[in-house]
């Protein structure tokens, strides 16, 4: 695996949003506390975790767990919320009251207003995804290195048309992160080496990810390969398939970003960038134990881009019914 550290641009201000206050009692309050605050701390970490949809994913669910874990490691207590606002009742309580010593937030969108109100506050956070200006602590994943990565081994195996399956309309109208930087990262890849094909949105979900496969052979049936980013629609994907009566590896291929587990409790299993939920989560926790013990010392930033792990999903190209329409 392969970590770097990047040193953000020195001044950004130029390009950030105007600011979005919350209430401004609880910036008071913030600020009486911080007077009279215990040098001893609460020994909690806040996790702001909006879920995906109605639902928490497989994937989130194993985010939390791994933030839990990790936090234990240094004796520390987990604190969660789904809030996705600053305005949340959620978020405002777990900044009130000195209920949390920091806060770690997840489902990090290019231009967050969480990152930017506890930057203006104060407030000790680091973030497990990264926002456009890249002024915070943060840990990541390549996301825009790790989709060109698939789409070069697909193209490296004879794949020309390619299709995109990426996460939720909602998720990517909100500016979500991961699923801008994928979407760049595949158009280069597909554009440097002059390949066809076009990029979806898809739900979190089984049934979603079977309709999304159903739309790419329906627009394009010469497609023979597919990179997703959807980890929670790989089932319906493979579903689709199937009835489809496209063999995997031998008719199609399909790589993508996933976590081992997940990436490997499909049939056949998924040939993908693992993602490294437990290693990120640990480095942001660590990260946070940073920064509360150096609270003076400049940002840090920790990229993770993991190896693409072959697994049994993707194969040579062979002519398709339809590939020449």
């Amino acid at each position: 695996m392969d970590v770097g550290e990047i040193v953000p641009p020195a001044t950004e201000e130029t390009r950030h949003p105007p600011l979005r206050r919350g209430p401004d009692e609880t910036d008071r309050q913030y600020e009486a506390d911080a007077e009279t605050r215990p040098t001893d701390r609460t020994r909690v970490l806040g996790l702001v975790f909006p879920r995906s949809g109605r639902h928490y994913t497989g994937m989130q669910l194993d985010f939390i767990g791994s933030v839990i874990e990790a936090a234990q490691a240094h004796d520390y207590d987990v604190l969660i919320t789904p809030a996705s606002e600053v305005t949340d009742l959620g978020f405002q309580r777990l900044l009130s009251g000195h209920r949390v010593d920091g806060v770690i937030l997840m489902e990090i969108r290019l231009e967050d207003v969480r990152v930017d109100y506890l930057n203006e506050l104060g407030f000790p956070f680091v973030t497990i995804g990264r926002t456009g200006l890249e002024k915070s602590w943060w840990v990541d994943l390549d996301h825009s290195a790790l989709a060109y990565a698939c789409v070069r081994h697909l193209a490296g195996l004879g794949h020309r048309r390619i299709a995109f399956i990426n996460r939720s309309e909602e998720l990517f109208k909100t500016g979500y992160e991961s699923a801008h930087r994928g979407l760049e990262g595949f158009t280069r890849g597909m554009a440097e080496l002059d390949l066809s094909g076009q990029a979806y949105l898809c739900d979190d979900d089984v049934a979603s990810g079977e309709a999304c496969l159903e739309r790419i052979l329906l627009e394009d049936p010469g497609t023979t390969a597919v990179v997703t980013m959807n980890e929670a629609g790989l089932g319906g994907l493979y579903r689709g398939l199937t009835r489809a009566g496209r063999v995997v590896p031998r008719d199609f291929s399909v790589a993508g970003v996933a976590a081992g587990p997940w990436a490997e409790r499909v049939h056949p299993a998924l040939t993908a960038a693992d993602v490294p939920a437990r290693e990120m989560c640990r480095v942001g926790v660590e990260l946070m134990m940073e920064r509360l013990t150096k609270p003076d010392a400049p940002p840090r930033h920790v990229l993770l881009r993991p190896l693409i792990s072959l697994r049994a999903s993707t194969g040579p190209c062979r002519s398709t019914p339809g590939a020449d329409l």
